[in-house]
């Protein structure tokens, strides 16, 4: 099969010579017939036929080079990896033949009021139908990420958070709260990734005696694809060898993987309803009930098939995906659809006020539906990555909210900041750490005394500061941060016991100078800078 390079090559060879009639390649006949109508003279551009041809091209080219990964893959792991084939392949051909933006700017209108409804409206379930409505909710938080962001190994969701529980402990321990307050049965179903999948089950053995079920699947494995051929740098299929080959095509693949598990079809037959999807690391993305009662109980019980929580943005969430009326339908956009010269309008927190917190629920029903109908649109997402090796790679993904516009009855709902708390870097472990929250059954509150309902903004130096091991050395305790409006830490700090931090905080130790704040110390509106080493206070 020729490349793209080669029909470059036929195109231009032909232009110079005008009259030849022998193909340079067989199966390059149509190209060659293309280029001659532009050579002859006739009015048709032979632009679009030679992008189509290409395009189909690549599709074979790909189909051809999965083939051959198949046949490499051993016999226990081939339905999955056929079935991961298949997806990719799809999700490959969108990315071809795909032109032009996703989103064309003077197509978006203003959100129309009754589509994004407000948390504060929403009425407590009667304590009688409690148990009847958990029963019908399945909850799924989404594992597939590694700690790799704050210096560890393994799943994100085993690092140590609060009281040296885990975001998987803190999961189940609220889970286990619902269950055993409301006799209910409330299962938790962890979407893996196979970099997080092996030491996710061999964790949650320990919750075998737990009043919570657990379930786990993994996500789609797909190809990384070379930049420049766009087939795939993958030499064999195998599940343990060449990891950086292959990767886990974002939390879109949520769909058609929780059906290939065949949990989707389990859970129906269950006569569960709906689910509430959360990454695993937002600490604020507990079951709320209020919401399960919207989604369940009245005249309108069952007509939201999919309900997005929204928040309002603060600078912090400048990039953070927003809900649009878009072609009269609900719709996500994300930073990455934005044309360049329309950024800073996205960015503006007076033009786009909320964003996607990512905690989603979704009807069972409807979620079968739209992937039997195969009517489930998701943008693709091109994620560009360079690997230590020097090859630039671009892996295909697809973001879980982008179903938004498939389902029916599509609501956003504006949630109090306390419902989006994620951890994403050692700043955000500072504030789930500190006396800012109060931890109960496994849910993280904002302390009654701090005076603000907003978290301070929290920049920590990534050199000395980024990653966990590193971070936790730097704290003799965590500080006293219920006064607190602004941290900024860069260089070599370190704080004693009992520190506390009030207003705004800036402390910055250039190269070769170390600053150690002293245990007890008070810092409140103060800049520290220099070179400080007190050894007694």
């Amino acid at each position: 099969m020729a490349t793209v390079v080669q029909h470059q090559l036929v195109l231009q060879l032909l232009v110079q010579t005008s009259s030849s009639s022998t193909p340079l390649f067989p199966s390059l006949t149509m190209a060659t017939t293309v280029a001659k109508r532009h050579v002859f003279g006739h009015q048709r551009s032979p632009s679009m036929e030679f992008k189509e041809l290409t395009k189909k091209d690549a599709q074979v080219q790909l189909a051809q080079e999965l083939e051959k990964l198949l046949v490499t893959c051993p016999q226990s792991h081939k339905d999955i990896t056929q079935k991961d084939f298949e997806g990719f392949e799809k999700l490959f051909g969108r990315f071809v033949n795909e032109s032009g933006p996703s989103v064309e700017w003077d197509k978006i209108h203003k959100l129309p009021e009754e589509a994004v409804w407000k948390h504060s409206e929403l009425k407590a379930p009667d304590s009688a139908h409690v148990k009847n409505m958990l029963d019908k909710l399945v909850v799924v938080k989404l594992n597939g990420g590694l700690g790799t962001s704050m210096g560890c190994q393994g799943p994100k969701s085993i690092i140590p958070v609060r009281s040296e529980l885990t975001f998987l402990d803190l999961t189940v321990q609220q889970i286990e709260h619902l269950n055993k307050t409301y006799g209910s049965n409330v299962p938790l179903v962890l979407m893996n990734s196979f970099n997080t999948d092996e030491d996710t089950e061999k964790v949650i053995r320990k919750y075998q005696g737990f009043q919570v079920k657990t379930y786990t699947f993994n996500q789609s494995r797909y190809p990384r694809i070379n930049k420049e051929s766009l087939m795939p740098i993958a030499k064999t299929a195998g599940s343990d060898t060449d990891l950086e080959a292959w990767y886990p095509p974002g939390h879109g693949d949520f769909y058609q993987s929780f059906k290939n598990s065949g949990l989707l079809q389990e859970f129906l037959k269950q006569g569960k309803e709906y689910v509430f999807i959360s990454n695993i690391d937002n600490l604020g993305a507990t079951v709320d009930l209020s919401i399960l009662n919207f989604l369940l109980g009245g005249e309108e019980a069952g007509k939201c098939e999919f309900l997005m929580e929204v928040t309002n943005k603060t600078r912090a969430d400048v990039k953070g995906g927003t809900l649009i009326q878009y072609e009269e339908k609900l719709r996500l956009l994300e930073i990455a659809q934005v044309p360049k010269e329309h950024v800073d309008d996205f960015k503006s927190v007076k033009t786009f006020k909320i964003f996607n917190t990512n905690n989603l629920w979704t009807k069972l029903s409807a979620v079968n539906r739209i992937l039997e109908e195969e009517t489930m649109d998701m943008e693709v997402i091109i994620n560009n990555k360079h690997l230590d090796n020097g090859l630039n790679i671009i892996q295909l993904e697809q973001a879980v909210g982008a179903a938004i516009k498939s389902f029916n009855g599509a609501l956003g709902l504006n949630v109090p900041r306390s419902r989006f708390l994620p951890v994403k870097k050692t700043d955000d472990l500072l504030l789930v750490m500190s006396n800012l929250y109060k931890l109960q059954q496994g849910t993280l509150a904002m302390s009654p005394i701090r005076m603000f309902d907003t978290t301070p903004l929290v920049k920590l130096g990534p050199n000395h500061f980024g990653r966990v091991k590193e971070f936790l050395r730097r704290f003799a305790s965590i500080p006293d941060m219920l006064e607190l409006d602004h941290l900024t830490v860069s260089g070599d700090v370190t704080f004693g016991k009992g520190v506390s931090l009030k207003g705004t905080v800036i402390i910055i130790a250039n190269h070769g100078d170390r600053i150690d704040i002293p245990p007890g110390a008070i810092l409140e509106n103060k800049i520290v800078s220099g070179n400080l080493r007190i050894l007694d206070h």
